[in-house]
């Protein structure tokens, strides 16, 4: 297995035959493994696997790391039936054209304000103190109103265009950085255009036109 990282974000490629007891064996402190399944010179099919042993319908960050291990300048990872198309920018960074972002609903869960957004997988967005995730990304993860748990971002607007925010994964608990998160924070904060979210591990850039999202990165073999 190969570890890469996404902004401290951790997750191993493998190309192993995997089941859920080998993976919480094979984990450490990883966030994630990247099953790749099939592949050719420019794409691959991903099975995205969390530390407890569930999957996840996609991973901002898992198939950008898998973009930079396949090596093309341009290159299409698949999840389930969702495909992520990535171009190497210049400047070495990672750009992925992701499948559409859907605001769903403002709702009061749990005596929060919450923004549930879709970006191939859930998420739940309350824009407040990033300090406050501790309590709210455990509290939101495992509520009823989500029965298939769900990713919890607190985010503050800090400028138009600037958001800082920390990240809790279903599955995983606090992470360093998450790219569909990334996404969710900025279709829930702001309109079409360009956003740049902070997370604790860095940077990562959105671009928003009409529900469609570009998102911007690294990725580095560790």
């Amino acid at each position: 297995m190969e570890r890469w990282h996404a902004l401290g974000n951790v997750y191993l490629v493998t190309e192993e035959a995997l089941d859920a007891q080998r993976v919480r064996a094979e984990i450490g402190d990883a966030d994630g493994i990247a099953q790749v399944t099939a592949l050719g010179d420019d794409w691959a099919d991903v099975v995205i696997w969390n530390p407890d042993g569930s999957t996840a319908e996609m991973s901002g960050n898992a198939t950008r790391i898998v973009a930079a291990w396949l090596g093309a300048e341009t290159t299409r990872v698949r999840v389930g039936d969702r495909e992520v198309v990535a171009h190497r920018t210049p400047e070495g960074l990672i750009e992925q054209e992701l499948t559409d972002v859907h605001v769903l609903r403002h709702e009061k869960v749990a005596g929060l304000d919450v923004i549930a957004v879709d970006v191939g997988n859930p998420h739940a967005v309350v824009v407040g103190d990033p300090d406050d995730l501790p309590r709210i990304g455990p509290l939101l993860e495992t509520h009823p109103r989500f029965p298939n748990r769900t990713n919890v971002q607190v985010a503050r607007i800090d400028a138009p265009g600037r958001v800082t925010a920390r990240v809790w994964e279903r599955g995983v608990g606090e992470t360093s950085a998450s790219g569909t998160s990334a996404v969710a924070v900025a279709a829930a904060t702001h309109g079409d255009g360009e956003v740049v979210v902070s997370f604790p591990g860095g940077d990562l850039t959105v671009r928003l036109e009409r529900g469609h999202a570009w998102l911007t990165g690294p990725a580095i073999r560790v």
